[in-house]
């Protein structure tokens, strides 16, 4: 159930981010697709009282619930990010907007140091949910796969972290533009 309800929290999140692009510049309305990108966080809290209804009821936690944890997380920290991402692309591809700039250089090398701050905040929403579960619930026996979890959140951070270290000693190259014929 609790795979089930992440896959439809994502998919409801990016209906709900297409729609409030299409309102924004499909339909010109601009207060509605402040309201839709709003709904956004609502889909999380959806999310993160499935889990709890779930683990309240008696269920065992699984890994699954710890990647609710682990997608709320990234939803909080990167969701600005993400709808930002797909506002220009959406902008350039039906309004006329600029192209998406490609980083390399020191800029991408900053957008890799910035996006370690980020997953520093999903970390750490992540396994605050987590442990508030673990709290919750107050069984061991049921959420030890919660608790063998915080490794893999310590392994997902020291990955970020390497990439922003590696761009950081060998900083991406320029895309070089394609020359066509036509």
């Amino acid at each position: 159930m609790v795979l089930a309800a992440i896959v439809a929290c994502e998919v409801a999140f990016w209906v709900v981010i297409l729609a409030g692009l299409v309102a924004r510049y499909r339909l010109h309305r601009p207060r509605l697709s402040v309201w839709l990108f709003f709904c956004a966080p609502l889909i999380d809290a959806v999310l993160l009282v499935l889990v709890a209804i779930d683990l309240l009821g008696g269920g065992t936690a699984s890994w699954q619930h710890a990647l609710a944890a682990v997608y709320i997380g990234a939803s909080v920290a990167y969701g600005r990010r993400m709808v930002a991402w797909a506002d220009v692309r959406f902008a350039h591809r039906f309004a006329g907007g600029p192209k998406p700039e490609r980083l390399s250089g020191a800029a991408y090398t900053r957008k890799c140091w910035r996006d370690v701050l980020l997953t520093t905040l999903m970390v750490a929403i992540a396994g605050a949910i987590i442990a508030g579960l673990i709290l919750l619930i107050g069984d061991p026996a049921r959420t030890a796969a919660l608790s063998g979890f915080f490794g893999v959140l310590g392994i997902v951070f020291a990955a970020d972290l390497l990439w922003a270290v590696s761009y950081t000693i060998w900083p991406k190259k320029p895309v070089a533009q394609s020359q066509s014929a036509f």
